[in-house]
């Protein structure tokens, strides 16, 4: 159903000039929200699950064509973690793609921490990492499946899962782009 579009947009704006909108650009796209993401300057999504499905010299979702103004993520509430997309639902071109993309074979236990490594290089205003993709959790942490109504938002982090050695792992990627 059709929005208030521009109306709404100058109103917000107006009163919240700095609020911190994100254009969920995924699927099927409208000229109009494509007018709206361009007049109004919001940033839009890339998701690195995405960038490997097809031609990469196109594909938006790749990270040497993410532009500045967009938000990484490894995955999002609706994808599977990394590594359970990785070992169950990326076929053998997609893992070829990743491994040419990265250089070299990569086992699902490490796919993640990969894919946090790529996020983290992008120039990307923020990039945005799953705590399963942080903890390198299999698929039977995903948190959602789109269309299903039974057994979605389920997963919990548990307390002491985000350790001092995981937050100096992601500090020294942060700053330099290396955690190994």
């Amino acid at each position: 159903m059709p929005g208030p579009g521009h109306d709404f947009f100058r109103v917000l704006l107006r009163h919240f000039p700095s609020a911190p909108l994100i254009a969920e650009d995924l699927g099927h796209i409208t000229p109009d929200v494509t007018e709206a993401i361009h007049k109004y300057d919001f940033p839009t999504m890339k998701i690195l699950q995405f960038a490997f499905g097809g031609d990469t010299a196109g594909n938006t979702h790749i990270p040497h064509n993410h532009v500045e103004n967009c938000i990484v993520y490894t995955g999002t509430h609706d994808n599977n973690t990394t590594r359970g997309w990785y070992s169950g639902e990326a076929g053998r071109d997609v893992k070829k793609r990743i491994h040419e993309y990265i250089g070299f074979n990569v086992p699902a236990d490490q796919i993640a921490w990969r894919f946090v490594r790529m996020a983290m290089r992008s120039v990307a205003r923020l990039a945005v990492i799953p705590a399963q993709d942080l903890l390198g959790l299999p698929g039977t942490a995903r948190m959602n499946l789109p269309g299903t109504t039974k057994g979605n938002w389920l997963w919990r982090l548990k307390p002491g899962r985000l350790t001092p050695a995981l937050a100096r792992k992601l500090k020294r990627l942060t700053f330099t782009a290396e955690a190994d």
